[in-house]
């Protein structure tokens, strides 16, 4: 059996059809398979889903936040959803062959390396929360 991990990256861009574009053609180079893409306008948001073995997923998940990081200004940002950055929340949920364990292992990886590599600070919560303070949102 396959591994298969999804995962949801909700970024804050839901008005240029031209920015979510290039967010999404970002997770498409690390060879995921793009779910869907909902955009919407009032809350200035849009999340994406896409499912792919987890190596994938993971460079996927960085990809769409170095875009993400790249292409959205936060400073000239409204919208009646609430955010905490450029990209608010990256959900990874097993599907096959992965527990929601080893699921939380890979946020760490990907909350690591955001940090090292892109120097934005990343706030790990439900199972890969740290302390139980950050569980919930």
């Amino acid at each position: 059996m396959s591994v298969l991990v999804e995962c949801v990256p909700n970024f804050s861009e839901g008005r240029d059809q031209s920015k979510v574009d290039a967010i999404v053609a970002a997770a498409k180079t690390s060879g995921v398979t793009i779910l869907d893409v909902e955009i919407d306008a009032d809350h200035h948001r849009c999340v994406l889903s896409f499912v792919g073995a987890p190596e994938a997923a993971l460079e996927a998940c960085f990809q769409v936040v170095k875009k993400s990081r790249e292409l959205i200004d936060l400073t000239r940002h409204k919208g009646e959803h609430p955010r905490m950055g450029a990209i608010d929340v990256i959900p990874f949920i097993p599907v096959a062959g992965i527990t929601i364990q080893e699921c939380a292992k890979l946020a760490e990886t990907l909350a690591e390396r955001i940090g090292r590599e892109l120097d934005i600070p990343a706030y790990l919560y439900d199972h890969a929360a740290k302390i139980p303070e950050r569980k919930d949102l």
